[in-house]
């Protein structure tokens, strides 16, 4: 029997570039940005446009509850391979692309519906807002529609090498030839809907499936996938 398997399990990470050098802007700035969304231990990926103090920077973002996985090899580069911690190639990020309308809906995190006599009262601690992308037009190559704080509703198709990434569910009422990433940040419960199915990669909560892997009965055709109980994708074929 063989000592090694390497399984069908993808981790989500995040890049985050750096344009300061200054830990104390940086310690302010994310903890905002982690304060919005459900990023606890999410890897990290690290890039930076001025030098920096990598170690202290890897210890900044491990005390705020990130993992760093690597950097992108250029300033920092050298000061990565000094410390033997990981170096990434640099490459050409996809345009991150604005959505057509948001629609934003507070909730309340881990709680029942209130009754309809409640919906007045001030909003509490564990009230967050929950975001719904909607894009009208075919996503193109070589762009991303990214929603961190819910669902993307694409009422057209996407290219191959094209993405499309919600820590919630995705909905695409089109042709999907691209990455399409749900649940990112760890969410289960995520659904993936498409018209056709023809992706290159979907992944909910970081479980993955790759073209060559997807079910042939599913192929180009309306599907639901979502996460079963033993947290492996499962494509249903839809009749509409």
């Amino acid at each position: 029997m063989a000592d090694i398997r390497i399984t069908g399990r993808m981790v989500n990470f995040s890049r985050i570039t750096f344009d300061t050098n200054d830990h104390d802007v940086i310690r302010q700035q994310l903890s905002n940005i982690l304060n919005e969304g459900s990023y606890q231990g999410t890897v990290v990926i690290i890039d930076s446009t001025v030098e920096q103090e990598l170690i202290a920077l890897i210890q900044l973002l491990v005390s705020l509850g990130l993992q760093p996985m690597g950097v992108i090899d250029g300033i920092l580069g050298d000061e990565a391979r000094a410390i033997q911690f990981p170096v990434l190639p640099a490459d050409q990020p996809l345009q991150r692309i604005k959505a057509t309308a948001e629609q934003v809906a507070i909730v309340e995190k881990a709680a029942p519906a209130q009754a309809s006599t409640e919906t007045k009262k001030p909003l509490n601690n564990n009230a967050v807002a929950h975001i719904t992308s909607y894009h009208d037009e075919i996503l193109r190559t070589g762009q991303s529609l990214v929603q961190d704080q819910g669902d993307i509703i694409l009422k057209a198709g996407m290219n191959s090498g094209s993405e499309v990434i919600a820590s919630g569910n995705i909905h695409i009422y089109g042709t999907v030839r691209g990455r399409v990433i749900a649940g990112a940040g760890g969410h289960a419960a995520a659904r993936i809907f498409c018209q056709s199915l023809e992706a290159e990669l979907v992944s909910i909560a970081g479980t993955y499936c790759v073209a060559d892997d997807i079910p042939k009965h599913v192929v180009k055709k309306p599907v639901h996938i979502y996460l079963n109980e033993k947290q492996e994708l499962e494509f249903e074929a839809l009749e509409l």
